[in-house]
């Protein structure tokens, strides 16, 4: 097998990649509304000759890109969408927004989405050239960031006829991803009351917004009695108007419940409407409740991270330029003492103390990581969500994190986005094509591999099998304006 052809290969199309991913930055469109970005992902695998299908599933911005033909079916999930008042220029160590209140990359989706077309389309042209079976299907998947559209995708059913689903993403470390992660619901709270004038005729008036109150007091009450790996988050979207004169006669909050499993996401679900519900009887006022969207634990799978470890270790380590170095410690500059530790605190945590001091000694004094971390299986899960769990419920799943920004930047921040340009990124996104695209090669020439990868996850899974967290009636909607 010649790994250094399929580096090659990944290579030769660097520019365009390159320029690709900076135009999707550009564009930062968030969820289910990434219409330019789909599009320019699209004609980019049409190019490179892969037959696509727009709207999957019925599902906004979301598509199915394919080519080659035969066993195994690898799948490269890709992601485009942004986050929204998070926009900031490139290249600026400053907070500096490009568009005043406007949307930024600061989770480096517009990488992650073209690093593993790039993977894709490598794996596709090393199968032809030495005239090897296999399917190659890149998935569009849009509305990653508070949309879960992989779990849309996966109530769609485009993921069954996969046999293994490669992804990565950006981080500041670069290393297989281990581990779970936390299942989640997001629901909409909207409470109904009646107007009235707040001074001459108070009594007349129910106050949707005492309702939002009364039950944000309460959820904060329920949090001493569930278990410590739960979150739950809510975010005010409608206070009823800006008059304080007004009795409020509508007003709107938005909640996230996570915890390790879907069925406790469920129970706390449960008991945060019961407390909207009796927010509403002591204000007298009504509430409506609907599921914005839910996405699944994350189910590890350690014979495919085995062996992406061994593949993001066999590429080549790119090496920092002095500028690059610079700007990443103009970076580090903005950050506060806890982030500058932040990579010595998820080590301890995944390593233990020892070897995680000792790991992170070995960034004493670099802006950039320069290495890959050891591998460790784990199966516990972070505090974080994402909707590839809903895939891996359905197939063998395997991920993989590459340093593509300073050392100690923190996730969803302007600083995210403000290194989204830069070229340190760009060698990252390349990085973790060729990790990927290797790892897809080694599954094609050892099918046995796969096999095994099945059997693991049908044990973590059981008999049950995979249900999708999402009710049939919700569909995928855009983020609110205001939110």
């Amino acid at each position: 097998m010649d790994k250094a052809r399929l580096y090659d290969l990944v290579e030769e199309r660097r520019q365009v990649y390159c320029d690709l991913s900076d135009r999707i930055w550009e564009y930062a469109e968030t969820r289910f509304e990434e219409k330019r970005s789909a599009e320019a992902l699209c004609a980019a695998l049409e190019d490179a000759g892969f037959a696509v299908e727009r709207e999957a599933g019925g599902i906004p911005c979301a598509f199915v890109a394919t080519a080659g033909s035969g066993s195994p079916v690898i799948g490269f999930l890709g992601e485009f969408d942004a986050l929204s008042g998070l926009s900031q220029q490139a290249g600026v160590a400053e907070r500096a927004a490009r568009e005043p209140g406007g949307n930024g990359h600061g989770c480096c989706h517009h990488l992650l989405g073209v690093g593993s077309l790039a993977a894709a389309v490598a794996c596709r042209d090393y199968l032809r050239e030495h005239n090897l079976p296999g399917t190659i299907k890149y998935f569009g998947c849009p509305g990653e960031e508070g949309g879960s559209g992989k779990a849309f995708m996966a109530r769609a059913h485009l993921f069954d006829d996969l046999d293994v689903a490669i992804s990565w993403h950006s981080s500041s470390m670069t290393k297989v991803m281990t581990g779970s992660s936390l299942a989640n619901i997001q629901v909409y709270y909207r409470f109904t009351g009646r107007a009235s004038h707040a001074g001459g005729s108070p009594h007349l008036g129910r106050s949707a917004l005492d309702a939002v109150e009364l039950m944000n007091v309460g959820v904060n009450y329920m949090r001493e009695h569930i278990i410590p790996e739960a979150r739950v988050h809510y975010a005010v979207i409608n206070t009823g108007g800006r008059s304080p004169n007004v009795v409020q006669p509508e007003a709107e909050v938005l909640y996230l419940i996570r915890a390790p499993q879907n069925s406790q996401v469920q129970e706390l679900f449960a008991w945060v409407s019961d407390i909207a519900r009796g927010a509403a009887m002591m204000t007298q006022t009504q509430v409506d409740i609907q599921i914005d969207k839910a996405c699944s634990n994350l189910i590890p799978n350690d014979t495919l991270a085995r062996i992406m470890h061994e593949n993001l270790v066999a590429a080549p380590l790119p090496t920092a330029t002095a500028e690059e170095r610079e700007f990443a410690h103009a970076i580090r500059a903005t950050l506060t003492e806890a982030e500058l530790r932040k990579e010595e605190t998820a080590l301890i945590k995944e390593f233990g103390t020892a070897d995680g001091r000792r790991l992170s000694a070995q960034l004493e004094g670099k802006e950039l990581c320069d290495i890959v971390m050891p591998y460790k299986y784990s199966d516990r899960p972070s505090g974080g969500s994402t909707d590839v769990g809903d895939v891996s419920w359905i197939v063998p799943t395997v991920q993989c994190d590459v340093s593509c920004y300073a050392l100690g930047t923190p996730g969803h921040s302007w600083q995210q986005v403000a290194q989204g340009k830069a070229s340190w990124a760009h060698k990252g996104m390349l990085l973790a094509a060729k990790a990927m695209a290797g790892t897809a090669l080694d599954l094609c020439l050892r099918p046995e591999l796969i096999a095994t990868a099945k059997r693991e996850l049908q044990e973590l899974v059981g008999a049950e099998g995979y249900r999708c967290p999402i009710p049939d009636g919700v569909v995928p909607s855009p983020v609110k304006r205001g939110q």
